[in-house]
C-alpha cells in the first residue's frame, strides 16, 4: 500500500505522462517530484507563448490544459509571454524566413494573449513574465556572450534547418538567436520543467544546455503533439481551420462536429480529461455520437454544461433536423431601397447573396423562398409590409427576417 506521499508522487507523475510525447528525463522528473513534495516547494513549470497573432485556439489549449492539470496539483506555472522572442520569430516547423514583427505589432497581439490563456489557467496563481524584462536590459557584449553558447554546427543539427538547406531556402542569422533566447528564458526563471509542442524539442533542449552551463539543475523537457485543424492541416487561424478559445458555445460545438474521424483519438486525449477507458467507449460509438460527446466535453470546459447542452440542441435542430436557427438576423427595410426593390437586389442588400448575379442563379435554381414559398421570377419586385416581417431564405443555410 502506497503512503500518502507516494500516492502524491504517483498522481503528479501520471499527470505529467498523460498525452506526452517526449519526457526527458523520466527518472530525473520523478526525483524532482519527490524532492519538491518533501521540501514543500512547488515545481516551476515554464511555458512560453509568442504573441505573433492576436488569438489563441484549441491547438494552444493542448499545452494550456496540461498546465492547468499541473497547476491544480500544486505546481507553479510560469507563463513566458515572449514579447522579445516574437520579434525574432520561431523557426520551428517553418520552410521559409518569417517576417520580423515590430514592437507595436507584438504589443497589439499581447493585449489578448494573457486574457485568453485565462480561459484555461488560473491567472491569479500563474507567474506571468515578459522576456523583454531581461532581453531589453541585455547589452551588445552580453548578447555576444550568449551567441558563444552554441556553434553553427550545433544549430544546423535542427531538422527544420536541414530541410531548408536541402531545399535551398534562406535561413536568417536572427533565426539562430531564437533557440538561444528561449533557452535563456529557462535560465532567467529557473525552470524545473518546460512544456512545448513536439516542434519545440530542439529549443527546449537548448534550455537544458544553458541551465547546465549556468550551474542550474537542467530542466525536464516535456512535449505534446500538435493537433490538426478542421481540414487536416496543422491548426492555424491563417488556414481558417481553427477553433478559437473565445468562440461562442454554438460556434465551438458546430465546428467540432466538422472534424475528421481520424483526429478523434487525439482530440479526446488532449482536449478532454476523459480517462482511457471512457475514451475507448466513445471511439466505439457512431462517429456522429462520438463527435457530439467530444463537443460537449470541450464546450462544457469553456462555457459550462448548460451552454454546451443548448449548443448541442441547436446543432441537432439546424443540421441534423434541418430546422432554421432561432437567432436569424433581422434586417429592417432601408429608406435607400425606395418603395420596392427587385428581389435579386434585395437578396444582395440583405447579405444573403454576395452579388445580384448569384441571387439570379439561386432564383433560377428554385433555391429562394419567401415565407416558405419558392420564388423563381428574376423580375419580381418586393415591397415592405408595414408592421410585419417576412422570412427570406436562400438555400438551406442562409436566411433572415425582413422587417417592414
Amino acid at each position: 500500500m502506497a503512503t500518502g506521499s507516494e500516492a502524491q508522487i504517483d498522481t503528479l507523475f501520471q499527470a505529467f505522462q498523460r498525452g506526452t510525447t517526449d519526457l526527458i528525463e523520466e527518472k530525473q522528473l520523478r526525483g524532482m517530484i519527490t524532492k519538491s513534495l518533501a521540501e514543500g516547494r512547488p515545481l516551476r513549470i515554464k511555458f512560453g507563448m509568442d504573441p505573433s497573432s492576436p488569438d489563441l485556439h484549441l491547438g494552444h489549449a493542448v499545452q494550456l490544459r496540461k498546465l492547468r492539470d499541473l497547476q491544480d496539483l500544486g505546481c507553479q506555472i510560469v507563463l513566458i509571454v515572449g514579447d522579445a522572442t516574437a520579434m525574432v520569430g520561431d523557426p520551428s516547423g517553418r520552410n521559409k524566413l518569417r517576417p520580423v514583427l515590430t514592437r507595436e505589432e507584438v504589443e497589439t497581439n499581447l493585449e489578448t494573449y494573457v486574457a485568453q490563456a485565462g480561459h484555461v489557467l488560473d491567472i491569479e496563481k500563474t507567474e506571468v513574465r515578459r522576456n523583454s524584462e531581461w532581453f531589453d536590459a541585455m547589452n551588445f557584449e552580453e548578447l555576444l556572450r550568449l551567441t558563444t553558447r552554441m556553434t553553427v554546427a550545433q544549430m544546423l543539427e535542427r531538422d527544420t534547418f536541414q530541410t531548408r538547406i536541402a531545399a535551398e531556402e534562406p535561413i536568417g542569422i536572427n533565426e539562430f538567436l531564437y533557440p538561444l533566447m528561449q533557452g535563456w528564458d529557462s535560465v532567467m526563471v529557473a525552470a524545473d520543467v518546460e512544456l512545448g509542442g513536439t516542434d519545440q524539442l530542439f529549443n527546449l533542449l537548448v534550455g537544458r544546455r544553458l541551465q547546465e552551463q549556468e550551474d542550474q539543475r537542467p530542466q525536464i523537457v516535456m512535449t505534446q503533439p500538435l493537433i490538426n485543424g478542421l481540414d487536416g492541416r496543422k491548426m492555424s487561424k491563417s488556414y481558417d481551420n481553427s477553433i478559437g478559445l473565445t468562440a461562442t458555445p454554438k460556434d465551438m460545438t458546430f465546428r467540432i462536429m466538422q472534424v475528421d474521424d481520424e483526429v478523434m483519438p487525439t482530440w479526446l486525449l488532449h482536449l478532454t480529461r476523459l480517462d482511457e477507458a471512457t475514451i475507448a467507449e466513445v471511439l466505439g460509438l457512431h462517429p456522429r455520437e462520438a463527435k457530439a460527446r467530444l463537443a460537449k466535453e470541450v464546450t462544457t470546459f469553456y462555457h459550462g454544461e448548460e451552454a454546451a447542452i443548448e449548443a448541442a440542441a441547436a446543432f441537432d435542430r439546424e443540421v441534423r433536423d434541418k430546422v432554421l436557427p432561432t437567432d436569424l438576423p433581422r434586417v429592417p427595410w432601408s429608406e435607400a431601397w425606395g418603395a420596392e426593390l427587385p428581389l435579386a437586389n434585395l437578396l444582395k442588400e440583405m447579405g444573403l447573396c454576395q452579388s445580384t448575379s448569384e441571387a439570379r442563379r439561386a432564383l433560377k435554381q428554385g433555391g429562394v423562398k419567401i415565407d416558405g414559398t419558392a420564388q423563381t421570377d428574376e423580375r419580381a419586385m418586393v415591397a415592405p409590409l408595414e408592421g410585419a416581417e417576412r422570412l427570406i431564405q436562400v438555400g438551406k443555410k442562409r436566411a433572415a427576417h425582413l422587417l417592414g
